[in-house]
């Protein structure tokens, strides 16, 4: 039996429930988990261009509004579940009625949340719970303030879908929003917020 023959084989009875061609079960062994942590995490962060801090859960408070004011935000977005210290020097647009495509491009930002982070991409991944709200709050502002608490990382990309529920609705977000044209040229905030900032938190 020639090479292709035998593959089609093999691919003709997985299909038909018969394992892998052999009478034998797939493995599915792979690792799932890593050694990266929150340092990988950080690491990967700045390579994007993502601002990063690592603040304790009694400075949180602090290190929100002091982030807010450096960026010189006033009008922010911020979904339901979040507390109300955060946005005790600005005005907090709730997002109850939810708010238009106008009023969220109006904002100079918006505070989340998140479901998981994975440390080996750096990615944050929204689900739409609490904290976090709809997908277009973290779209369409320019600026996103997101608090990840530590004990939300996870090594690896497995070991993170594995904490997720699949019927929600995810998003992924791998540091600010940019493409490149043509011509090669970087260009940020075309799907997303140009600048991302990333308070991760000791709990």
């Amino acid at each position: 039996m020639s090479a292709r023959a035998d593959v089609l084989s093999r691919v003709r009875a997985a299909i038909a429930g018969g394992g892998d061609g052999a009478g034998q079960p797939i493995p599915r062994d792979y690792r799932t988990r890593t050694d990266d942590g929150v340092e990988t995490f950080v690491d990967r962060l700045r390579d994007y261009g993502a601002g990063t801090r690592r603040v304790r859960a009694a400075e949180l408070d602090d290190a929100v509004r002091a982030a807010l004011k450096a960026q010189g935000a006033r009008r922010i977005v911020g979904p339901a579940g979040l507390p109300e210290a955060w946005f005790s020097d600005v005005e907090p647009l709730a997002d109850d009625p939810p708010l238009d495509a106008h009023t969220l491009d109006g904002a100079d930002g918006v505070i989340t949340t998140c479901a998981v982070a994975i440390a080996q991409t750096g990615t944050i991944v929204l689900d739409g719970s609490s904290g976090m709200g709809r997908r277009a709050l973290t779209l369409v502002p320019d600026y996103h303030v997101c608090v990840v608490a530590e004990t939300r990382i996870a090594s690896s990309v497995p070991e993170a879908l594995a904490r997720l529920e699949p019927l929600r609705p995810l998003t992924f977000v791998s540091g600010p929003s940019a493409t490149v044209d043509i011509e090669m040229v970087r260009v940020q905030g075309v799907h997303g917020p140009r600048r991302l900032e990333v308070l991760i938190v000791d709990v």
